[in-house]
């Protein structure tokens, strides 16, 4: 099930100004590109199975060239430790991108709105002689933008693995690194009839005082990603153990553990607070476990096989 996008309202799409356009969706938020040639709006392949054709859009950017960017002045919120670096601007915040594969200088620079709906993505010419190797919304900026919508709205992305058993019945199963999420997966799609949203990050919203879980493009190990959205039903908390064992989670445990596993924007109190009362909400309306399981196929079985 895929959220109809061209029934909301959003951004309209000015196709006159910008002749080459592209579009994509993740976790019910739409985001458009618009430039000036096809390669200043080119999808990393990770997004080609999530694109999307509306009028509108959710989160509009216009990719344009620059000579070089100039160092920030502005004040910095978070500091990612590795590519990406967050500052306060006057529109609202900057995202620069650098790495000393392509210089001192910011290769890349994201300027938006406070409500994540208007975007300038600036591309250096100095760092890119090649502009066809410059994908725009390469990783990790196309999942900053979607955390940052979505702490915003009733949403929120969590390192999980979304799965639609034979029985229809949809599971997230989340965890740290390491806990099982893609061997998980793996043990699933053994099965006839399973779809696998994704194997390492989930999006959870509500919709209609119904949570459901959307598969993304930033997939693991096993590599699973499909643009689906379903109602979930329940959540397990992954652990290595023995005897595959059940045991339901208090409210106060259950908003801990995926607090614990989110991808929360830290740089302001508003958004954390906003994820806290959604994931209560989650809590509230989700039956939730912790699962101690063997990697066989007997944790599927156990899964298949119970009821609250």
């Amino acid at each position: 099930m895929r959220d109809d996008i061209g029934s909301r309202q959003g951004n309209p799409l000015n196709v006159s100004e910008s002749p080459h356009c592209s579009q994509f969706q993740v976790g019910g938020v739409s985001v458009a590109l618009q430039g000036e040639c096809g390669a200043d709006v080119k999808l990393v392949p990770g997004l080609l199975p999530f694109r999307a054709d509306a009028d509108f859009s959710d989160i509009s950017i216009s990719v344009a060239w620059a000579e070089k960017l100039p160092l920030t002045r502005g004040r910095r919120l978070f500091d990612s430790g590795s590519v990406w670096r967050l500052y306060e601007c006057e529109e609202g915040f900057q995202f620069d991108f650098s790495t000393p594969v392509l210089g001192k200088s910011a290769y890349k620079r994201l300027i938006v709105d406070e409500q994540v709906r208007r975007a300038q993505l600036l591309l250096s010419r100095e760092c890119f002689e090649n502009r066809n190797a410059a994908f725009p919304l390469e990783y990790p900026l196309d999942e900053l933008l979607i955390t940052h919508r979505l702490a915003l709205e009733k949403g929120i992305e969590l390192h999980g693995c979304g799965i639609i058993g034979p029985n229809r019945a949809s599971n997230l199963f989340i965890g740290h690194s390491g806990a099982g999420k893609s061997t998980t997966a793996r043990l699933w799609a053994a099965r006839d009839g399973v779809e696998i949203l994704s194997d390492d990050r989930i999006i959870l919203r509500e919709h209609a005082s119904q949570v459901f879980m959307y598969g993304t493009p930033w997939h693991g190990e096993a590599a699973f990603a499909l643009p689906q959205r379903a109602p979930l039903e329940r959540i397990f908390v992954l652990e290595h153990g023995q005897g595959n064992v059940l045991t339901r989670l208090t409210r106060s445990q259950v908003v801990g553990e995926l607090f614990a596993r989110s991808f929360v924007p830290f740089h302001r109190h508003e958004y954390v607070d906003s994820a806290l009362s959604f994931l209560e909400r989650v809590a509230d309306t989700v039956p939730s476990y912790r699962y101690s399981f063997e990697p066989d196929e007997r944790a599927v079985e156990k899964i298949l096989g119970f009821r609250d």
